[in-house]
């Protein structure tokens, strides 16, 4: 920390300060273009994202299924049938 103790100690002082101040302005300036300039960059646009819309033609994809049951029991087979064994049994209670 500096202290000044005579009048040309004190203007060098605040000279020192004020050019300072000039440099961080400047910092802050260039330093602001640049993150706005980050953010309007050229972005790649991203596709229109369609939600619940089902295939046509299923045979294309190989990962569209309309029997659930038949691709657990296909892919999953005894866990399937163990997890899934009880569920109907509600008993008379």
């Amino acid at each position: 920390m500096k202290y000044a103790t005579t009048q040309s100690d004190r203007v060098a002082l605040i000279k020192e300060i004020a050019d300072r101040k000039r440099k961080m302005e400047l910092i802050k300036k260039k330093s602001a273009a640049a993150a706005r300039t980050m953010r309007t960059a050229a972005k790649p646009s991203k596709p229109a994202r369609t939600f619940l819309d089902a295939q046509d033609d299923t045979s294309k994809n190989v990962n569209y299924y309309t029997d659930a049951s038949k691709y657990a029991q296909q892919y999953y087979g005894e866990t399937f049938y163990e997890t899934t064994r009880h569920d109907a049994d509600w008993g008379d209670y």
